[in-house]
């Protein structure tokens, strides 16, 4: 069991540091105004901003002075769920075989 819990957590990191380069590359992209019928600029669109769009709805001062504050916001929370999810998941599967 503990093997499927460091497993878990190694599968959770790599996702979530997958989606923290997609959210860094999506926000500078959004400096450039790419071009939108490229399929990486409408893929890297399709997966930020319904997240944005979350954050942006719920705490509409990320979006003053004409910058947009709510990657910082995702990164954040990103890097808070690979530390309370993905290395809590690691650490007890590393108790559970009996090391540390």
């Amino acid at each position: 069991m503990g093997n499927i819990l460091i497993g878990l957590g190694t599968v959770v990191d790599f996702i979530l540091m997958a989606y923290l380069w997609i959210v860094i590359i999506g926000a500078l992209l959004s400096w450039v105004n790419p071009d939108p019928y490229n399929p990486i600029v409408r893929f890297l669109y399709a997966a930020t901003e319904p997240v944005f769009f979350w954050f942006r709805r719920r705490l509409p001062f990320l979006r003053t002075g004409g910058i947009d504050l709510t990657p910082i916001i995702v990164i954040a929370v990103v890097y808070f769920l690979k530390w309370a999810v993905a290395r809590n998941l690691i650490d007890a599967g590393i108790r559970m075989k009996g090391g540390f």
